[in-house]
This record gives structure tokens, sequence and C-alpha cells, in this order.
């Protein structure tokens, strides 16, 4: 259970780190694991802005090595293709890792590429891009790489719905990994990082930041599910607060530059034939930007968007104009698969916190760390364009970073980057037949030892089984009783956190399914 916010009041750490998506998260991780004392703290759940709301790729990189319009971008550009190398290098390595050591939370799929007449990329290039990625990746998680022709694309699931079967030059196949979910791998990282001796703290809002006289920053927290208002002072202050890095740094100074650039992206689920599982679709849409159609639980999700947003940072949905826009595409692609808004499940949306960077109107991809010691704010930090693939290298990179101007007081530990999974209890009945991967005993457990605050924290960021066919809206009344008794809920708190569930379920993800 969450601890009163009033026994942090007037504490000091070494490193205050605001905002718990999975770059937040590893961030405290690495800094606990390395002796430094640390907070987070998150003003919503943790892992519950843009981190849940992403196409969930663990991806090889590929998307790196495509610049845009033609790949003789990054001849008229060289820093863009060391910057692409870069990038590329570290989402193999991540791969490798996440998919070595942490196996429970990703699943493999085969993607296949289909290469057109009018690609803007020729199959040789296509060619060249995996070969680059081979050389600069591990080899202990292989990419399978192989290229279909034509013919073989008719009899395929999935590839057999593809437009203009005539023009098709070929299709580049391989395998292709998708996080098994993002909320729950940075909740592992959360707890992880509990264990080291940081303290973490979701609901919790960061009302004021203040640079004290000795150097410290002084910072004003508010426990969002309470009364409780409290200070805290930190040598070092950690900005991975995502799409809301600006305002956290506008508190600290509002002439701080503009670091963030937020481009929205929506996905539709919808329910494909069985033969389609654990095949996908990767390519580009008629703007040149990446599309993909992904597996998903017996399900498939097609997207994403990608538009410039300078909307509500605190209220994202998709709109039906978008997911207009999204299926004009998906048909385009796949005009066999017949994407309907009437058989659609759900969606989604989030906005990509990008780097700023006035020669790319929709903001650098390139993760970036922000030293703002330039701007006159000495252990001042923020990451920009952290993808959640390379959340384990930024939380090293971070460290190291504060471990130039902070010498840490606490005691080291080590890391550990396995699964927190649910002790066995075969007694317990599934939350969803659907989706039987975890079961009522499974919330108890959430409940005393996961830190949520209510049923939507529970069944989106613990069980997942809010990224179901159902979006666990048909027992979210049965869920909130298993709890109600460890929680302190009563009947009227019971039935009004069944309501806010699917009201969030029906605004932020445009469920409205029947109720069994």
């Amino acid at each position: 259970m969450r601890t009163p916010l009033m026994d942090l009041d007037r504490a000091h750490f070494d490193v205050v780190v605001i905002g718990a998506g999975v770059n937040g998260a590893s961030t405290t991780q690495h800094l606990a694991a390395a002796g430094f004392t640390t907070l987070l703290v998150e003003q919503n759940d943790f892992a519950s802005g843009s981190s849940s709301r992403s196409s969930r790729l663990l991806h090889c990189g590929l998307r790196y090595l495509a610049p845009g319009c033609s790949m003789w971008e990054f001849a008229f550009h060289p820093n863009r293709l060391i910057t692409a190398l870069s990038m590329a290098r570290q989402a193999m390595e991540s791969r490798s890792q996440m998919v070595r050591e942490t196996p429970e939370r990703v699943r493999s799929m085969t993607f296949s590429y289909p290469i057109y007449k009018e690609s803007p990329y020729a199959p040789w290039q296509i060619d060249l891009a995996f070969n680059i990625l081979k050389a600069l990746g591990p080899k202990d998680v292989p990419l399978d790489y192989r290229r279909l022709n034509r013919s073989e694309a008719h009899t395929r699931p999935l590839l057999q719905w593809l437009r203009d079967m005539d023009a098709l030059k070929g299709i580049a196949q391989f395998r292709e990994y998708r996080f098994e979910w993002p909320e729950r791998i940075a909740l592992d990282t959360v707890l992880d990082a509990a264990r080291l001796g940081a303290q973490v703290r979701n609901h919790t809002a960061l009302r004021g930041v203040e640079r004290e006289a000795d150097g410290n920053w002084r910072l004003t927290l508010a426990d969002k599910l309470a009364t409780e208002e409290v200070t805290v002072t930190a040598t070092a202050l950690v900005n991975t607060a995502g799409i809301w890095i600006d305002r956290v740094n506008r508190m600290a100074d509002s002439n701080v530059g503009r670091r963030i650039t937020g481009t929205k992206g929506i996905h539709c689920m919808f329910r494909l034939p069985a033969n389609c599982a654990d095949q996908g679709i990767a390519s580009m849409n008629r703007d040149d930007e990446p599309f993909y159609c992904v597996p998903w639980r017996g399900l498939h999700y097609v997207g994403p968007t990608e538009t410039l947003y300078d909307g509500n940072i605190d209220d994202i949905h998709p709109e039906e104009e978008e997911i207009e826009w999204l299926l004009d595409e998906a048909n385009h692609l796949l005009p066999g698969a017949e994407f309907k808004r009437e058989k659609m499940l759900f969606a989604w949306a989030g906005v990509r916190p990008l780097t700023y960077d006035p020669a790319q109107p929709k903001g650098a991809r390139s993760r970036e760390l922000h030293d703002l010691s330039g701007e006159g704010f000495d252990n001042l930090f923020a990451l920009t364009a952290g993808p959640i693939m390379t959340h384990r290298s930024a939380g090293e990179l971070l460290t190291k970073h504060v471990a130039k101007r902070v010498r840490p007081s606490g005691t080291p530990g080590r890391l550990s980057f396995s699964a927190k999974t649910y002790p066995d209890n075969t007694n317990s009945l599934a939350i969803d037949d659907a989706w039987p991967e975890t079961t009522f005993a499974d919330l108890n457990h959430a409940v005393a030892h996961e830190l949520p605050a209510n049923l939507i924290d529970l069944l989106f960021r613990r069980t997942g089984n809010g990224w179901t066919a159902s979006m666990g809206a048909p027992m979210a009344e049965q869920a909130a009783r298993q709890v109600a008794e460890q929680m302190g809920w009563d009947e009227a708190r019971i039935q009004a956190e069944t309501q806010a569930y699917k009201d969030y379920v029906a605004r932020n993800h445009l469920w409205h399914g029947a109720n069994d």
C-alpha cells in the first residue's frame, strides 16, 4: 500500500526523478543501484502516459535506416546518417538484451515488408539495411531475414490481402518482437528500484521547483489522492516527464528553452482470422511514414498516425477523423482485410515526446540528453525522444551524467532485469477466460505489493486485462469486489470504481462493447 506523503516531508535526496514512464523508471533503478538516494515522482500512475500508448514494438531499428523519401537524404545530411546508425545499433542491442534477460515480457512474430515498384527503397537497399543491422547488433537474437517472391504472397495469411500484387517486387520477411506489455515492464523496473532503496510515488503532483541558495533543488509535492503537501530537496533533478518535460522545466524558470515536439499517434484494434496469428506487416503509408499491422493476443492492431499535436496534453484520446484516416490507410495497404469502423474493438492515442529541432517540423527522433547547466540550471537534466526499447541504456546514460556532478550518499546494489511475476495460485480463477494469464489472486497480490490506487491502475498497469478484446469492462465490478476489503472500498466506492473504469475505456479507447 502507498505510504503517507508526509513521511517524506523535508527529506533530502541525491536525485529526484520527475516522471515514471519507462525512462524515468529505468533511471531511478540505475541511480539506486549506483548508490544514489533517489525519489521517483509521477503525477498519475506509473507508465500511464506515452509509455502505455506506443506501437509497442521492440523493433530492430529498421525505421532509423529509412530517412524519408529517399536514401539520398543521408547523402545530403551525413549527420543524420551517423545518428541513424547510432539509434539502429541501440535498437539491436536493446532487442537482444530484452529477449535474453526478460523473455516473459516480449513476444516474437514474423514481420513482412512489401516492396513495390513505386517504393522509395529498392530491394537491394532493403537487403543492405538488414546487412547493416546484422553488423551493428549482437548475434544471439537473429533477424532471420529472407526475401519472398511475389508468388509466395498469394498463399500466405495476411500477405494475400496486400494491394496491387502485380506491382510487388518482393517481400522482406524477418523476425520482430513486441512488448507484452510496456506498462508492466515499467512497473517491474519501478519495483526493482524500490527494492534497491528508492522512494517511488505515483499519483503525486509536482507543484513547484525552486533553486535554493546552497544550490540544491527544492520541490513542492502534493498527494493527488489526499490533502497532503510536502517539500523535499535534492542535489540533482532529472526530468523524464515525457510530453510534460517543458512544463516541468518552466517551473524552474519560465525562460527555459523548448525541448519537446509532440506528435500524436493512434492505433486501432481488430480481430482477424486465426491463421493470421503471429503474422505482421511493416510498411510505409502514403505520407512515407511507418505503418504497421501487429499481432496482439489473438487480435491485430493497425497504426500509427503521426500528426503534430498542440492540444491538451492532459487529455489525449482518439478522434473519429483520425480513425477514418487510419482505416483508409489500412485498407489501402490490405484491401482484402476490410478494416471497418464498426468492426473496430477499441483504439488508443498517445503523443510522442520527440526532440525539438527547428529543422525538423515533426521533431527529431534521436534520443537526446539535455544538461541545462548551460542555461544556468546546474544539476538539472532532461531526456527527450527516448523510445521504450532503449529505456535501459537511457537509465544508464543519465546515471553516468549525474555521477559526474553528484557523489552518491547511499548504498549501491545489484539491479535486476527479471520480470516480477505473480505467485502460482492454481486454485484462483482467471479474471477473463479469454485472457487466462492473470487470476483474481493476482489482483490481491498487486494490491498488497504494487501500489495501485484504483481499478484502472490494477487492470491496465498491473494485470494487463485492460488490453484484451473486452478491455476488462465486463468483469470490472467483479474485480472491484475482489479487492474491496484490501482497498477499503464500501459498496458506493465499488460502484464508483466500476463506473469510472467503464467511462475511462469509453472515452480513452472508444470501447463500447457488450458486457458479456
